[in-house]
Formats: structure tokens, C-alpha cells, sequence
């Protein structure tokens, strides 16, 4: 796809950000601590980058989903972590609201976060729901004007750093999928706590945690949508958040083709430059050509989406499919290239493999995506 002036700009925007704030001391900082520093989420908040798909009306910057995509895929290409942030706030922590919100709810909840002053979560996995969503487990009782809300979820990015967390639970517990709801959850509300962060293998800087729901009063005022529509929200939520992770797999592989290309130009074996061996040239050749196709795919699935076209579903989730397990190919053979010196965390595609492997697991793993794709052709 050839990128018009305007996205262009957005391209330079975002890569500029990325390769002149966050250097790469910051990076093996937040590699160490597992945190991004407060000072730093604070300079996102001022770039604006956490609003950039919120309406103007809101505060934010209005951007369509190319543009979204084009500005988390720069960032992923130097930090996957911080995009990972960055696109939590865009996606999956205001794609509800976007969704469904009332003009309260907007005002409330979706115009802090363009400035940072609210932090965003999806609560919709649970530990019996992952890949089957419509088995949540989270109950929500109505009591006069409030809902009682029980249960557990799992998985939730950043969830000890949000302000609320958009919750799906059960309100109508014979009708499946059908019988789901969401909420808006102060984490503040009693009731509320957040587990003990998982120790991850990869995207270390962001925390994931439970979210545990025991006996919390929710005002009807903050239920979500619909009563029993909650799982139409989701769905359509995470056709964003599918197309924000192919996002962060095209920086991904992107940055893993730049770095193998890097090392072969620089090391040599046998008299000569690991460029110089065919076999290593076929393998950057595969790698580009991989990166290539899927990037002409993710941004062909931007489009269709903006248009609201009838297989925008299927594209997002051939998107995901796609993207995700070209940088776990990439990654892996960006190791390959360096040998030994690939397994060590002194060299970047150490941090590239770990952090590529979730990609084909979070927001629907690759399997979840190809029951989406087939179900759309054979229905």
C-alpha cells in the first residue's frame, strides 16, 4: 500500500518519539525493574499518544486505524513494551466505551485518558474463559439502582495501574454468550483487588495481573451498553486489539529483519561476512518478504475496518493470524543469524524472541483466529 502524505507524517511522528524517548538505557531499565518508570508514562501522556484514536469531541487526536496502526507499529519497533502501553489506552481500554458509552460515560471515563489522568483495563478473560469468552464466570446481581458483581478475571494488562477496568459479566446465566453485560469498575470501589503481578517470560514493563471482584456495588449508571450485549461489545472490541498486536508484530519483525541484516554486514566466519554466505542471504530474504506480506495485509484490514466492511472481522483476525506468527518466525531467525550471541541479553534480538511469543497467544491465540477466519467462509 502507498502510504499517503498524511500517514507518512504520522510514520515520522511516532518513529521520531520512539528512537529519541526511549533510549536504549531506558529499555534495559525497564527490562530490570519490569516497570515503566512513572516519569515515563507521564512524557506519554503529554505526547498525547494515549488518546490518539479518541474522537476530537473527547480530547483526543481522531485518528482512523491506519493511522493507529502506523503509529504503535514505530513504536513496537523500538519498544514493544511501550507500545503495548500506549495501545491498551487506544484499543482495548477505550474500544468499549467507544463502543457503547453514553455521552456521561465519555465525558467521565474516555476524556481523562487522552491526558493521562485515567488508565484503562479489559477485563474479559477469566481462568475457565480464555479462548471460549462467552464462558465467563463473573456474576452480576442487580440490587435496586447498583449491581452486585463476583468473580475473578485474569490476564489483565496493567491492571494494578488502572483507574477502571470495563468488566463482562454474567447477568443472565442460562443464556450463554447472550446473557453477558458490561460494566464500568472503579478500582477504587471496595470490593475491588488486584493479584500479584505474573512473572513473564517477555513485554516486561507492563504489569498483568488479576483483577477479584468480591461482593462490588456497581451504580446501573456505569453498566456498559445493553443489558446482555456485553459479548457484541467485546467482539467488536477486539477487532481493534487484534489489529493493534498485528501492529506491534510488524515493529516486532521489523526490528528483528533490522537487526539480522545488521550482524551479518558485521560479523564474519570463515574469511568472509555472514552476509556474504547464501544460505544467510535466503533467510533475510524470506524474513523481508514475510514482513512484507503481512504488513500489506494488516494495513489492507485498516481500511476495511474504517469502511465497515462486512469482512472486516475476518480481516482482523487474518491479520492477527498472520502477523503474529511472522515475527515468531522472524525473531527466531534473527537468533539464528547471531549464533550464540543471540541467546545472550547483551544483543536485542534476546528481547525480540521473548517478546514476540506472546503475540500469537494474547487477544486471541492462532487458533482462536483461524475458528473466526473459517467460520466466516463457511458459514
Amino acid at each position: 500500500m502507498v502510504l499517503t502524505e498524511k500517514y507518512q507524517l504520522i510514520k515520522k511522528l511516532a518513529r521520531d518519539f520512539a528512537e529519541n524517548e526511549i533510549p536504549q538505557e531506558l529499555q534495559d531499565e525497564i527490562e530490570e525493574t519490569h516497570l515503566l518508570p512513572d516519569s515515563f508514562r507521564e512524557k506519554i501522556a503529554k505526547s498525547g499518544l494515549l488518546g490518539m484514536k479518541v474522537p476530537k469531541t473527547y480530547g483526543g487526536g481522531g485518528l482512523d486505524t491506519l493511522g493507529y496502526v502506523l503509529a504503535i507499529e514505530e513504536i513496537s519497533r523500538v519498544s514493544c513494551v511501550s507500545a503495548i502501553y500506549i495501545s491498551g489506552a487506544n484499543s482495548l481500554g477505550s474500544g468499549p466505551l467507544l463502543q457503547a458509552g453514553t455521552p456521561e460515560q465519555l465525558e467521565k471515563y474516555l476524556r481523562p485518558v487522552t491526558y493521562g489522568e485515567k488508565y484503562p483495563a479489559f477485563g474479559l478473560t477469566e481462568p475457565g474463559a480464555g479462548s471460549d469468552s462467552g464462558g465467563v464466570q463473573t456474576s452480576a446481581v442487580k440490587d435496586g439502582d447498583y449491581w452486585l458483581l463476583n468473580g475473578r478475571k485474569c490476564f489483565i494488562t496493567a491492571a494494578p495501574w488502572a483507574d477502571y477496568t470495563v468488566v463482562y459479566a454474567k447477568t443472565d446465566p442460562k443464556a450463554g454468550s447472550r446473557g453477558i453485560t458490561a460494566f464500568i469498575v472503579d478500582m477504587k470501589l471496595p470490593g475491588v483487588s488486584v493479584g500479584k503481578p505474573e512473572n513473564k517470560m517477555g513485554i516486561l514493563g507492563v504489569p498483568t495481573s488479576d483483577v477479584i471482584l468480591e461482593d462490588v456495588r456497581v451504580s446501573d449508571g456505569d453498566r456498559l451498553g445493553e443489558l446482555n450485549r456485553g459479548f457484541s461489545n467485546a467482539m467488536k472490541t477486539l477487532d481493534y486489539g487484534r489489529l493493534g498486536v498485528s501492529a506491534q508484530c510488524l515493529g516486532l519483525g521489523q526490528a528483528a529483519l533490522d537487526e539480522a541484516i545488521k550482524y551479518s554486514k558485521e560479523r564474519k566466519q570463515f574469511g568472509q561476512k555472514l552476509s556474504e554466505f547464501q544460505a544467510l542471504r535466503f533467510m533475510i530474504a524470506d524474513m523481508a518478504t514475510e514482513l512484507y506480506a503481512a504488513r500489506e495485509l494488516v494495513y489492507n484490514a485498516c481500511v476495511l475496518k474504517d469502511k465497515n466492511d462486512p469482512q472486516a472481522s475476518m480481516h482482523c483476525s487474518m491479520s492477527k493470524y498472520m502477523s503474529s506468527e511472522m515475527c515468531n518466525h522472524l525473531a527466531y531467525k534473527a537468533v539464528q543469524i547471531h549464533g550464540g550471541y543471540g541467546y545472550i541479553k547483551d544483543y536485542k534480538v534476546e528481547r525480540l524472541y521473548r517478546d514476540a511469543r506472546v503475540q500469537s497467544l494474547y487477544e486471541g491465540t492462532s487458533q482462536v483466529q483461524q475458528i473466526v477466519i473459517a467460520n466466516n467462509l463457511l458459514k
